[in-house]
């Protein structure tokens, strides 16, 4: 598949994906592409190894959290109080050790759960990404979730 046709597939559902992530339009945009742009050079080193779709979503995912991270280092902190830091510093916290939890999951649990809540692509969109069927994307999501929430209530080990 040539660049131009891997672009025309799935530009639209690499900038809802960023859009979902950041509730942003613009950044979106400019995020998608950023993606593109850095899958180009990338594109004949890409093993195969994921879904092309999936790829590109962690590209767009890496890129979000980059900007994420440089706009954190260059916005003031608030002066409207220490509640508002210390919320934004708990919410930061809690983000970053989902994120930890769920890079943990095996396969294919957290790519499935990343693809429901980040991408939100359907049941079905999902169970066509691994051809399988829609149960199957329903069972792996409900129990990636689950397993997700056991490490974060510490129920879990390892």
């Amino acid at each position: 598949m040539d660049f131009e046709t891997i672009y025309e597939t799935y530009y639209r559902r690499v900038y809802h994906f960023l859009l979902a992530l950041g509730r942003d339009a613009a950044l979106a945009e400019e995020l998608t592409q950023e993606t593109f742009f850095r899958a180009l050079p990338a594109l004949p080193g890409f093993r195969g190894t994921c879904k092309l779709e999936v790829w590109l979503f962690q590209i767009a995912k890496n890129l979000y959290f980059s900007h994420r991270r440089r706009e954190a280092r260059t916005l003031p902190i608030s002066v409207q109080g220490e509640e508002d830091l210390a919320e934004r510093l708990d919410r930061k916290e809690t983000a970053a050790r989902v994120h930890r939890e769920l890079c943990r999951l095996s396969e294919p649990y957290k790519e499935v759960f990343t693809l429901r809540v980040f991408g939100e692509l359907s049941y079905t969109e999902i169970a066509a990404l691994f051809r399988k069927s829609e149960s199957w994307a329903r069972v792996v999501y409900h129990r990636a979730k689950g397993k997700l929430l056991q490490r974060l209530e510490g129920r879990e080990n390892g």
